[in-house]
């Protein structure tokens, strides 16, 4: 297959699209449905609970510890292979699950399969792709995470069999896999990093813009997730009503699968057009332009709370943060150091995506205690502070000095 072409770029996508169409249906229906299947109603939630730290904690450490070992034998496609037949593994072993204890020890399987698989595959595009079509390819990835996103809810509502659903997510990952591992290859002339492991994760904080990098991600995925992690709660204590377009939802919950899919499709059309265009105007100008735009969004849903504005909202947000998704990847390729551990560091730079998860999700107590006292004030505060994180990870954009 011809390098750089759509198809080229879609394949090389493919995998991205699998994992996030894996996390979608496992996180957001199949984990919790498992859960409430093994354990007694009243424990559910402390045991969904435990479930997702321990994903998170292993999520901090696993893709900067497999990049490490990738760059240090100078291998890609091995570590892809082995952790996509892991990932299936694991999930068959989901579906059938007898208990909770052997449910959690699946899970913790599927944790290191992913990291083993995306560690190394997240270096590809640094690894492949050359500075000026960085941001096409990373547009792709941004199209195909939403499309991910989308098909989970689709196989979520389409699909009664629980087990058919692990499966099929289990074949995706598989097929996906294979379908990169016979076009793609291996890539030719890596070397073999001879860094020790200490210096391995040091190595890329000595570089400012990498470290710029990580914050203008980490801040504008806090604000991301300051929003998604309440956003079930401000619909049902404050918005009530679900009324849009001629669409009347039931409860809170169908609402939020309707906002989370015009944010998807939001993203899935802007995405590719935003990389593209980043590799002729700079990276930089993208990222201005979706954060600005992502803290304005934020602000209407607490001046007019009505369900049929948020739809309209929620498409618009989407349309931004496929913006953003399809130039950070491309932003932090390009400001790599050292192109012997492109694993390690992109390894690291994911961390931005997960600790801000676990921020996010220490705000509830803050919420709840602004709610007493004024009903709704703690959405309000939480969805200022939203605002105030993108608009921050924007300004930190200007610090970057190797990318424009």
């Amino acid at each position: 297959m011809q390098p750089f072409t759509p198809s080229w770029y879609t394949v090389l996508a493919s995998y991205w699209f699998a994992t996030s169409f894996k996390w979608a249906a496992v996180l957001l229906a199949l984990l919790p449905e498992r859960v409430a299947q093994l354990v007694a109603n009243e424990q559910k939630a402390g045991a969904l609970g435990l479930l997702f730290a321990t994903g998170a904690v292993m999520a901090l450490i696993g893709p900067p510890l497999t990049g490490y070992f990738s760059d240090r034998f100078g291998r890609r496609m091995p570590f892809l292979a082995i952790g996509a037949v892991l990932t299936a593994v694991a999930l068959v072993w989901m579906a059938h699950a007898p208990s909770y204890a052997v449910l959690f020890a699946a899970y913790i399987l599927l944790q290191i399969a992913d990291d083993l698989g995306t560690g190394p595959y997240s270096a590809l595009i640094p690894d492949l792709v050359p500075r000026s079509k960085r941001g096409t390819a990373s547009g792709y990835l941004g199209t195909m995470q939403m499309v991910g996103n989308i098909v989970a809810a689709v196989l979520i509502f389409s699909l009664p069999s629980i087990a058919g659903q692990f499966y099929v997510l289990a074949g995706v990952n598989l097929l996906a896999a294979l379908l990169i591992l016979r076009t793609i290859q291996e890539v030719p002339g890596l070397r073999q990093r001879q860094l020790g492991f200490v210096q391995s994760m040091l190595a890329p904080w000595r570089n400012p813009d990498f470290r710029w990098v990580w914050a203008t991600r980490f801040f504008a995925m806090l604000g991301q997730y300051s929003v998604q992690t309440y956003l079930l709660y401000y619909l049902s204590d404050v918005v009530r009503t679900f009324d849009a377009f001629g669409l009347r939802l039931a409860d809170a919950t169908q609402a939020v699968g309707v906002l989370g899919l015009m944010i998807f499709v939001g993203g899935a059309l802007s995405a590719v057009y935003a990389g593209r265009r980043s590799d002729q105007l700079g990276r930089k100008r993208p990222i201005y332009i979706s954060g600005v735009g992502l803290s304005l969004v934020v602000l209407p849903i607490l001046l007019l709370p009505r369900f049929d504005l948020l739809v309209v909202l929620a498409l618009v947000f989407g349309v931004f943060f496929g913006v953003y998704l399809a130039v950070d990847w491309a932003l932090v390729a390009d400001v790599l150091p050292d192109p012997e551990g492109y694993a390690t560091d992109m390894g690291l730079w994911q961390t931005s995506i997960v600790l801000p998860q676990v921020i996010a999700g220490s705000f509830g107590g803050l919420i709840d205690r602004a709610n007493q006292a004024s009903a709704g004030s703690g959405y309000t505060l939480v969805f200022l502070m939203a605002a105030g994180f993108f608009l921050l990870g924007t300004l930190l954009v200007r610090q970057i000095r190797g990318a424009r």
